[in-house]
């Protein structure tokens, strides 16, 4: 897995919504952790898990204030030069309260278990970025009865009619590869001149802590009932996130969050744009795939008609582990 530029931490840490959702979300697990009579003698245990340069940390820490209870913050982080920024921000504004450790969170040997595990490791279509892998290898270091948040996260998927992203993936073909592999991948696009064709349907829902170890492969079928005589280019991906009880993140269209711009939809290609007429039903399958190394998704549809299995065994597109 690759480690984000500053550049991309700093538009992150802008966003208006998110951070504080987010310390909403801790501050009702402070309080529900620990309760009225307690705060002044337990210390909660809270780890930021893919810290960043900090955003989470500072929620919390604000959460904490706002909640009147004592905790203590490990913040796990493996890009080398987000831990400078976090050894700083240690140094000369958070002190002993935050411990920042350099390490990947799946190899890092906790020196006690958390009350709260904090991460912000969602993709455009949620887990499209690795945080069930993730969070499965951290959630060791969570208490039996601890908290995750996010505590769960579903994937949306819609019908679309994008002939200009379909024209503009088409003119990405590298000539030293298969002219299939260009289609055989997801865009993150902000979405414009573009038509969904049905309201978008959840498709994989993940949850944690993952306690019964259950596989982050997943299948599933879908089927979108189409109003008119159109073209369909692909599908549309969103997700959605519960945090920790009523805070929630969204960015599918009919709940999105108001004001927020961390994610933009994912867009799923077809090889060859399919006719579809009013009244006509579109069914698509979706996988998702786990190896040892890798992670990937493979997709087609089965109506109108049939189409080949697009990225079969990943063979134009994989995130590493």
């Amino acid at each position: 897995m690759d480690n984000l530029e500053s550049q991309t931490y700093e538009t992150f840490e802008k966003d208006p919504i998110k951070y504080v959702k987010y310390e909403e979300a801790v501050y009702h697990a402070l309080l529900d952790r620990v309760p009225e009579s307690e705060k002044s003698s337990t210390t909660t245990v809270v780890m930021v898990v893919g810290a960043g340069r900090g955003p989470l940390v500072r929620a919390s820490l604000r959460a904490a204030k706002k909640a009147n209870r004592k905790i203590k913050v490990f913040a796990v982080e493996k890009n080398p030069n987000a831990v400078i920024t976090l050894e700083n921000m240690q140094c000369y504004e958070w002190g002993d309260q935050v411990t920042v450790v350099s390490c990947d969170m799946r190899e890092w040997t906790a020196p006690e278990k958390a009350d709260i595990l904090v991460s912000e490791l969602l993709g455009s279509f949620g887990d499209n970025e690795l945080s069930p892998e993730c969070l499965d290898g951290a959630q060791k270091y969570l208490k039996d009865d601890g908290i995750s948040i996010p505590c769960s996260y579903t994937s949306w998927l819609a019908p679309m009619q994008c002939p200009k992203l379909h024209s503009e993936v088409r003119a990405t073909r590298d000539k030293d590869k298969h002219p299939d592999t260009c289609f055989e991948m997801p865009y993150v696009v902000r979405l414009h001149n573009c038509h969904i064709l049905s309201e978008p349907v959840p498709v994989f829902t993940f949850t944690h802590p993952n306690r019964g170890d259950v596989s982050n492969e997943r299948y599933g079928s879908y089927s979108f009932e189409i109003s008119m005589d159109t073209v369909l280019h692909g599908f549309a991906g969103y997700f959605d996130t519960v945090l920790y009880k009523e805070s929630v993140l969204s960015i599918v269209p009919k709940t999105h969050s108001p004001g927020m711009f961390s994610w933009f939809p994912i867009y799923f290609p077809l090889k060859t744009p399919v006719q579809v007429t009013a009244g006509s039903r579109v069914t698509v399958h979706m996988w998702r795939r786990v190896s040892s190394k890798n992670v990937w998704y493979e997709w087609t549809i089965s109506e109108p008609h049939p189409l080949n299995i697009h990225n079969a065994k990943g063979r134009s597109y994989t995130i590493g582990l």
